[in-house]
């Protein structure tokens, strides 16, 4: 890759950019893509009184990766904390330090915030994702994770 990589905040002028990353990340992860449009709620949430954090990484013009995090706070802990929601670097990107890129974005958003640690999760089979994070020096806790839908997505 000779194309140097930036990383900068999402705003939401980056909506338009950060659908179709977030739609090749879900069908990465197996998931079933959205049926919700939910634009106006990820402008909404990336806007001025922002409840979600996101970063970008663009090549030139092209988008090649992103990030995304909310604080939280634990009750365990007593502390904030982190959650970053997602990491995703486009095929063909990755082990290309677009993802270290990304993840330094975030853990230094979380160090101005802080933040006692920053947390996440992969699917299991991601054995790429848990490499990365492990060599991030990440210490991976183990617990299940559970979805309950409350608005239909049909």
């Amino acid at each position: 890759m000779e194309t140097s990589v930036q990383v900068r905040r999402a705003v939401t002028a980056d909506v338009a950019l950060l659908l179709p990353l977030c739609a090749e990340h879900a069908a990465f992860e197996r998931l079933a893509p959205s049926s919700e449009g939910g634009v106006e709620e990820l402008v909404r949430a990336l806007g001025a009184a922002s409840t979600l954090y996101a970063w970008i990484a663009m090549a030139g013009d092209t988008a090649v990766g992103y990030s995304s995090a909310t604080l939280d706070f634990s009750t365990l802990d007593r502390a904030t904390y982190l959650h970053m929601d997602c990491l995703f670097v486009r095929d063909g990107w990755r082990n290309h330090g677009v993802g270290r890129l990304l993840w330094n974005a975030v853990h230094a958003f979380a160090g101005e915030r802080g933040c006692r640690n920053v947390q996440w999760q992969t699917p299991e089979w991601n054995a790429d994702a848990t490499r990365f994070y492990r060599r991030l020096g990440a210490l991976e806790t183990i617990k299940r994770r559970y979805v309950l839908p409350l608005r239909s997505t049909v």
